[in-house]
C-alpha cells in the first residue's frame, strides 16, 4: 500500500508536503517553481491589506542549524497581489493565500479577496513574533483568535487554517479557540523568538533585535507542539518547524500532523528538498505496507 494523498476539509494534495510561507513565494512564477518541484501545495507569503516595507537591513541571519529573521512582514498589499496568484494558480499544486491583520473585519476581507484570486484555502498568520501589532500579539490571546477564525469562516467558502506561536504558555487554549471558531485546520508552529549578538559590533545583529528562529534548531518544539494539540483538539494539523527529511515529515505525521510544510528547507537544501521528502516517504510506505492516514498520530497509542 502506497497512499501521498492527503485531504484537510476540501483541500486536496497529492502528496503532504507545503511550501511553508516566507520563503519563495514573493511571486506567482516562484509559486509555480515550488509547485512543479514537487510541493503538493504554496503557501503565499502573508499579505496585508495595504503595502509595508517591513524593516531595513539586516533582517536574516544564517546559524549553523536554521535561519533567524526579522523582515517586519514585508509585501505589495492584497490589491497588488492579484496579479501575482493569477500565475501561481495556473500551477499544479493548490494554493493557500496567507494573511495578517489587526482585526477579525480586515481578516474577513483579506480571505474574501484571496477566496476570488483563486486561494484554495487560506492560512491566519496569528503568529509572527517581529511585527508589532499583528500576528503573535494577537494569536496568544484565545478569544481574538476565536473571533478572527469565526469572521473568516464566515466571510469564505474556502478551508480556514490558522498558524499559530509557540511563543506561549497558551498554546492548547489557542488551539481549542481556533476549533471553537470553526477553524478547518491548524498550522503548528510559527517560529521562536530569538536573537543573536554580533561580537565585534558588541550589539544586535538584527535591526530589529530579536527575529523568529527556524529550520532544525526548533524542530524538536514544533513537534512537542503538534503531539500536545493532536491531544487536544479534533481538527487536522499541519506541522512545521526544521523538516528537511522524509524521516523529519514521519517524525511530524507520528505526532498528529495530516500534512507537513517545509521553509528554511528550502533554502538549505534546495527545492529539491520536496521530491526527496516525498520520495522517501513513498519508500516507507511501501515497505510497511501503510498510508499516510494510518500514521497519523500513531505515536500517541
Amino acid at each position: 500500500m502506497s497512499s501521498l494523498a492527503v485531504s484537510i476539509a476540501s483541500l486536496k494534495l497529492a502528496n503532504p508536503t507545503m511550501l511553508a510561507s516566507g520563503v519563495m513565494d514573493e511571486t506567482g512564477a516562484s509559486m509555480r517553481r515550488m509547485a512543479e518541484a514537487g510541493a503538493g501545495a504554496v503557501v503565499t507569503k502573508s499579505i496585508g491589506r495595504e503595502a509595508r516595507d517591513g524593516y531595513p537591513n539586516p533582517t536574516l541571519v544564517e546559524l549553523e542549524d536554521g535561519y533567524l529573521n526579522a523582515m517586519g512582514l514585508p509585501g505589495p498589499g492584497i490589491d497588488a497581489f492579484e496579479e501575482e496568484m493569477a500565475e501561481a494558480v495556473r500551477g499544479p499544486s493548490p494554493v493557500i493565500g496567507s494573511l495578517f491583520a489587526a482585526t477579525p473585519e480586515d481578516f474577513a476581507y483579506l480571505a474574501q479577496r484571496m477566496q476570488a484570486y483563486g486561494a484554495a484555502a487560506v492560512e491566519l498568520n496569528l503568529s509572527c513574533p517581529h511585527a508589532k501589532g499583528y500576528g503573535m500579539e494577537i494569536g496568544v490571546d484565545p478569544e481574538a483568535v476565536r473571533a478572527i477564525v469565526r469572521a473568516v469562516k464566515a466571510a469564505v467558502q474556502v478551508p480556514v487554517l490558522a498558524k499559530l506561536t509557540p511563543n506561549t504558555h497558551r498554546l492548547l487554549e489557542v488551539g481549542r479557540a481556533v476549533q471553537e471558531g470553526g477553524g478547518d485546520a491548524i498550522v503548528a508552529i510559527n517560529t521562536v523568538k530569538a536573537m543573536a549578538i554580533s561580537v565585534e559590533a558588541r550589539r544586535p545583529v538584527l535591526f530589529n533585535r530579536t527575529g523568529g528562529l527556524s529550520g532544525p534548531a526548533i524542530k524538536a518544539i514544533g513537534l512537542r507542539c503538534v503531539y500536545e494539540l493532536y491531544a487536544a483538539v479534533n481538527i487536522p494539523l499541519i506541522g512545521v518547524g526544521g523538516i528537511e527529511s522524509a524521516r523529519d515529515a514521519l517524525e511530524y505525521i507520528m505526532a498528529g500532523a495530516s500534512a507537513v510544510q517545509l521553509g528554511s528547507a528550502v533554502g538549505r537544501k534546495g527545492v529539491g528538498v520536496f521530491a526527496e521528502v516525498t520520495s522517501g516517504l513513498e519508500t516507507y510506505l511501501e515497505e510497511n505496507d501503510v498510508s499516510i492516514t494510518d500514521l497519523v498520530g500513531v505515536a500517541h497509542e
